[in-house]
């Protein structure tokens, strides 16, 4: 008979892949080991992962997967450290899907396993509204692909507070990632857009005007690889739509070696009651002016933005290239008080989010600092060109430095009021920089 731990995993001769696996893929896993997700294999059904089971064995103990980025030295010391999105496995997790590998990945009884999740259409969510492109995206077999945009005419018929979203792609084999874009009534972004049709802003500027924050466009849902569905119910709060408002879906297409179509789609989960604060997605510190020079293994980039409104950090997440390595990002109080609230690792193929366990007071005059690190040397594998100096851009070739919020806010704070960059993100294009060194001059 097996025996038990209630801190320690499940030991013995009888582990099986219903009674003590699959629960732990159903509340760990699924959500990305599911057909028409981002996972390479399905982890359903014991037929899915059996052959896998000395793979989960390798990347579980190893802590590679389920993917989490956070360093965890930083996490137990910092009172920042702790996050409710946390997916990692507990030790007692890890020791069952090991014994269960080593004992030759056995089913055990049908009526051991728990009722299986059930995806609403694939979802993570169970939406009330989903808004659909109207007509396929071509995306060609090769070549350079620019980021495309395009206008669904929506026109709500009432204001709308929304508690959760989620952007799936209908081809993941060629989105990278994407956004949707809350467009309201008055704003000029993309006003002499056709609906439905694909715009760039490399080579169609007159079209599509400048997307001004000001004008209460605002980022309503996301796709990236790994992160899933997103919720806004923090502290009472929930995204706001305002009646008559379009939505502008922004896709990062990449080619796959043949010809291809995409449609794809934004789920929305509606409150069930009139929100207590607003949750509002920042773009926050961006280092539009970095330069990374050839063949440096741990080039540092610093970038800022400061909080010009009393608000709440709710959600952080990174965003780099191919050759991002890690991302720190520092909140200096107005009294000159610099605390470190995230640090960890950056992997292009998992772009997480973290969901601060209690959102975080950001008064007037807090300064947000980023800091990161980019491997641009013949070592890291992913490198597109070592030899070559880089500077900001669109394209994986290129390279970013610049994290998303997430804020909670008071109903009637404009979002647009609420985040500036600030110095070292305003200093002119030089040589190699920003880096803290520099900054601190």
């Amino acid at each position: 008979m097996a025996a038990t731990n209630p801190s320690g995993p499940v030991t013995g001769n009888s582990v099986t892949f219903n009674k003590n696996v699959l629960p732990i893929f159903q509340k760990h896993c699924q959500g990305c080991h599911r057909p028409g997700e981002v996972a390479p294999m399905s982890l359903l059904t014991y037929r899915d992962a059996r052959p896998w089971a000395k793979a989960i064995k390798a990347a579980v103990a190893t802590r590679r997967m389920p993917p989490w980025f956070v360093d965890l030295e930083w996490s137990a010391e910092s009172q920042y450290g702790r996050f409710s999105n946390d997916r990692r496995l507990t030790d007692a997790e890890i020791g069952t899907l090991v014994a269960w590998a080593d004992q030759g990945a056995p089913e055990g009884l049908k009526k051991d396993a728990p009722p299986e999740l059930r995806f609403q259409n694939g979802w993570n969510i169970q939406p009330d509204v989903v808004v659909e492109l109207p007509k396929p995206v071509s995306i060609p077999a090769t070549g350079t692909i620019h980021y495309k945009f395009i206008l669904v005419k929506t026109q709500f018929p009432a204001d709308m507070w929304i508690e959760a979203a989620e952007m799936r792609p209908g081809n993941p084999r060629v989105l990278h990632h994407g956004k949707v874009w809350v467009r309201p009534p008055g704003s000029h972004w993309m006003k002499r857009a056709t609906p439905g049709e694909a715009y760039e802003d490399e080579t169609q500027p007159e079209v599509m005007g400048q997307n001004r924050v000001a004008e209460g466009n605002e980022i309503l849902g996301k796709f990236n690889p790994g992160l899933g569905a997103q919720r806004f119910d923090i502290d009472g709060a929930a995204k706001f739509v305002p009646k008559g408002s379009d939505l502008v879906f922004e896709l990062h297409y990449t080619a796959a070696g043949e010809p291809a179509t995409d449609v794809s789609k934004l789920g929305l989960v509606l409150a069930k009651h009139p929100p207590a604060a607003r949750y509002v997605y920042l773009t926050g510190p961006s280092a539009y002016d970095l330069v990374i020079p050839p063949g440096d293994r741990n080039a540092e980039v610093v970038s800022e933005a400061t909080v010009r409104a009393d608000v709440k950090l709710a959600y952080v997440q990174p965003h780099m290239h191919l050759r991002g390595k890690d991302y720190e990002l520092r909140l200096i109080s107005p009294a000159g008080v610099s605390e470190t609230v995230f640090k960890g690792k950056f992997d292009f193929a998992w772009q997480l989010g973290y969901d601060f366990a209690k959102p975080i007071p950001l008064p007037a005059g807090t300064r947000v600092v980023g800091i990161s690190h980019f491997d641009n040397s013949a070592n890291n594998r992913f490198n597109p060109d070592p030899s070559k100096e880089v500077r900001w851009g669109d394209q994986n070739w290129e390279e970013m430095s610049q994290a998303f919020l997430g804020v909670v806010m008071d109903v009637s704070t404009p979002p647009g009021s609420v985040l500036r960059l600030s110095e070292p993100s305003l200093w002119p294009l030089g040589k190699f920089w920003p880096t803290l060194g520099l900054r601190s001059r």
